[in-house]
């Protein structure tokens, strides 16, 4: 049992150094984005890896607060199709006899922001990704961990376009959230009055 257990550990040790050999390296979440909402909603399940990351982004750009039910938020991101359920693998090439040599893999959302009312923000939204990966029966683990590895990239990816694109909301002017009645701009005299002039 315990040779078993230092034969695994091996092979992870030596499944990192390989991906690490071979130049794989995850991104980092990079880049800082203003939200125009005070409160936001993700329409994920809370277990969900997308959502845990995306939630977490949400509240390292401060200003947001992340909150549990669409009837308490400011903007919803509402999912229109799942990344957890339509990533894919597929046979990207082939060796001469047959066998797999390449799979491509594929991480893709649609999604849409609303405003409290409802009102559509940002329509459907697509994000597609995907990434190639080499395949070796010899190298079975270090594979799979890459692919594991490669998923966590193009989920990391995803989330910095989808705070990217909430982030331009704002700068189309749409549907921000009033100031605060004590911040409310002061009335202003009829643009129809002209200025005063000095008595001569």
């Amino acid at each position: 049992m315990a040779t078993s257990s230092k034969f695994m550990c091996a092979a992870v040790l030596a499944a990192t150094l390989t991906l690490s050999g071979c130049g794989f390296h995850l991104r980092g979440d990079g880049g800082h984005y203003t939200l125009p909402f005070p409160t936001m909603y993700v329409g994920l399940p809370e277990s969900s890896p997308l959502a845990i990351d995306l939630k977490r982004n949400i509240r390292a750009n401060g200003g947001t607060t992340v909150v549990g039910s669409a009837r308490d938020a400011d903007g919803v991101i509402e999912v229109l199709s799942n990344p957890e359920k339509t990533k894919t693998k597929t046979i990207l090439a082939l060796d001469n006899n047959g066998r797999v040599r390449q799979y491509l893999l594929s991480y893709s959302i649609v999604f849409r922001v609303l405003d409290k009312q409802g009102k559509e923000l940002l329509g459907p939204t697509n994000i597609a990704l995907s990434r190639p990966i080499d395949f070796s029966d010899s190298q079975l683990l270090a594979k799979e961990q890459e692919e594991a590895l490669l998923y966590k990239d193009m989920q990391t990816d995803l989330v910095q376009q989808m705070m990217r694109r909430i982030a331009a909301i704002k700068t189309a002017g749409v549907s921000l959230p009033p100031p605060p009645a004590d911040k409310q701009p002061s009335a202003q005299k009829p643009a129809s009055v002209p200025p005063a002039v000095p008595a001569q």
